[in-house]
């Protein structure tokens, strides 16, 4: 098993059809295999070889579709990245899995560069004016046979403590992640729908629900770069969108986009919501606007991602993210692993096919996750008697912005890197429109000064856009508990 089969397959039954689309640039299913095998071919010139880390740091594209799959068809891993990433978070992910090629979008070359000379890693800047013509050079090889528990991709995600962790995802979980995805149940998808492709394809969500299930039905995925409410109601209208995928900010967005009554969206017909929770009136408010139906589900990125969803065929109940699908099992425990009793809260813990393998070479944050094939979620759930999923809250402090993840540790240890900063406390705030936003809370070394901007500015500098706080507080002292530990449940900004 390779998940590049699918692409293989799918041009084989449907070669001229179009596999991915933006604007007026197209790829044949056809056309992206062809890109994938010379891909591959690629890899093999650079001595990569069958189970090799690859990294890549596009945006939506139509090259990107040819990267992954071209990795994965040469047999080794793909290490997904977000292109916003800062040379520092690059070269962590690049070292952490020993990456032996990176390949990064132009205009971000300079962070990427910087990143893959720190990790080692050989350096290919994805410039579409030349990078086609160089794959198209190349003669194509044949697909690379994996074992079906062989790693397929690492996604890098993180907890409330130490550096991002590799979850590593086998081609069985991701190929049975997008054939649940695809399915009658979810997305319903077929050979002739178009998918829009708003989600980030660095991001498990945008992969397996958009990206492999477009490829494994046959179906067209129309991609957007950056999300935007006025030129997605362009691409649904142009394109006939008849499936999205989405986060509930970009729901929130296109129902109280002003001009949404000026677009043809009538050929959207079944949406879903992933990434954080989705407020009922969010869900109300775009159902209502756009006549398409809107199903919530959930998941990590430690589970491929869908663990549960609210299923076409049975009872939708807003609010919950439905009940586990085929071949999942979830169940509500305590810190110890213990099953709690009906009515109780408890940390959701998953198992099937959708489970992850590990966290790449590391043992100890595995067996913390992982026991007897049930991952831990860290997220708090409650489950009705019709064994439907309510999230509660999250045990981690993880927060999401705008439907991309923050570690708040990630970005204190920023904060504790420049000189005049003595402590540090980073939260999430409630926001209208990105679901939360990141508040950092510091105090000051004794004889030091420091300004909000100064602040801001140096950690701008050193992560991603979405990750540096908005907000900062300068403080006399943090809240303290009997331990010495931060409590942040008692910050306020005020």
């Amino acid at each position: 098993m390779n998940l590049a089969d699918n692409l293989n397959a799918t041009a084989q039954r449907h070669p001229d059809r179009v596999a991915v689309k933006m604007d007026d640039a197209e790829l044949s299913y056809t056309e992206l295999a062809a890109l994938a095998a010379r891909t591959a071919t690629w890899l093999r010139e650079l001595g990569v070889q069958p189970g090799d880390r690859v990294g890549v740091a596009m945006p939506n594209v139509p090259l990107m579709p040819a990267l992954y799959y071209g990795i994965l068809w040469a047999g080794a891993v793909v290490v997904p990245m977000n292109p916003l990433y800062k040379a520092r978070e690059f070269a962590h992910v690049l070292s952490d899995c020993g990456a032996e090629v990176f390949f990064a979008w132009h205009e971000v070359a300079e962070q990427a560069g910087k990143g893959a000379a720190h990790a080692g890693a050989g350096y290919i800047e994805v410039d579409p004016a030349t990078f086609v013509g160089d794959l198209m050079a190349r003669p194509p090889i044949e697909m690379a046979d994996t074992d079906p528990q062989d790693t397929a991709v690492i996604l890098y995600t993180s907890g409330t403590t130490g550096a991002p962790k590799g979850a590593e995802l086998t081609h069985t979980n991701m190929v049975a992640n997008a054939l649940i995805c695809a399915g009658a149940g979810l997305m319903g998808l077929s050979g002739g729908d178009v998918v829009f492709g708003g989600l980030p394809l660095f991001h498990v969500f945008g992969q397996t629900a958009m990206l492999n299930a477009s490829v494994l039905t046959g179906a067209t995925l129309t991609l957007l770069p950056r999300f935007d409410a006025a030129r997605a109601l362009e691409i649904i209208e142009r394109d006939g969108v008849t499936h999205m995928g989405g986060v509930p900010t970009m729901y929130a967005a296109l129902s109280q986009f002003p001009g949404q009554a000026d677009h043809d969206t009538s050929s959207l017909r079944r949406c879903v919501s992933g990434g954080a929770a989705l407020p009922v009136e969010v869900l109300a408010s775009f159902e209502k606007a756009y006549d398409a139906l809107l199903l919530e589900g959930y998941g990590l990125s430690e589970t491929s991602p869908v663990a549960a969803f609210n299923h076409i065929h049975r009872e939708r109940r807003p609010g919950s993210v439905g009940q586990p699908v085929k071949g999942v099992r979830m169940k509500l425990i305590d810190a110890d692993w213990n099953e709690v009793p009906d009515g109780a809260d408890g940390e959701i813990a998953i198992k099937g096919h959708n489970v992850m393998k590990g966290y790449f070479g590391n043992p100890e944050a595995t067996a913390a996750a992982v026991r007897d094939g049930w991952f831990r979620s860290g997220d708090i759930g409650r489950r009705d008697a019709d064994g439907y999923y309510y999230i509660v809250d999250r045990a981690k402090d993880m927060i999401i912005r705008g439907g991309y993840n923050v570690y708040p540790r990630e970005i204190e240890e920023v904060l504790y890197t420049h000189p005049a900063v003595a402590g540090a406390a980073v939260i999430g705030v409630p926001h209208d429109h990105l679901g939360e936003e990141v508040a950092a809370v510091i105090t000051l070394e004794p004889g030091r000064t420091a300004t909000v901007d100064e602040v801001i500015g140096f950690v701008k500098e050193r992560v991603a856009a979405y990750k540096y706080p908005r907000i900062v507080r300068i403080a006399d002292a943090l809240p303290l508990g009997p331990t010495g530990k931060i409590l942040k449940r008692e910050i306020t900004l005020d």
